[in-house]
């Protein structure tokens, strides 16, 4: 059987704290899917999901053990869509944790898939979209805190 994990999140923007979980997790699984999440109530000013899908298409385009998709609705049902069994989560604090942990209750108690937490590495805990979008906002250059595309 395939064992296939999904890493699902808003990523506006795909930072280098994402690509450390991505390549960290990719060990773990025959299959990484990548889920950009299309509608968070939480986050209503997100650029278009086919946007931020598509930029993280790029980074990874010649790993075919990666794939990137939008979803729509609770990661839990996107997971059995894509017939993972693990969802994927990168934890840079104690607030981070406490938020994953209900998450990765509800998504064991009601559907059956379990939440594998990777704690950030120390360097990168300070690197979050928010702060990014925040700091592009008033005209800082963020771009050392974005992933640079593979090179073959």
């Amino acid at each position: 059987m395939e064992r296939i994990g999904v890493f699902v999140g808003s990523f506006d923007p795909f930072t280098i704290g994402h690509d450390s979980i991505v390549r960290r997790a990719l060990p773990l699984f025959d299959r990484l899917v990548i889920g950009v999440v299309g509608d968070n109530v939480h986050k209503p000013d997100m650029r278009p999901a086919e946007e931020r899908m598509q930029a993280i298409k790029a980074l990874y385009e010649s790993d075919s053990h990666i794939a990137v998709k939008t979803y729509h609705g609770l990661a839990m049902d996107f997971a059995k869509a894509e017939n993972a069994r693990f969802i994927v989560k990168g934890v840079r604090s104690v607030s981070d944790f406490e938020y994953e942990q209900w998450q990765a209750d509800f998504n064991r108690k009601l559907g059956g898939i379990e939440t594998i937490l990777l704690y950030t590495e120390p360097e990168l805990a300070s690197v979050s979209s928010s702060a990014l979008r925040e700091l592009s906002h008033f005209g800082v250059d963020v771009s050392e805190y974005l992933p640079k595309k593979e090179r073959p």
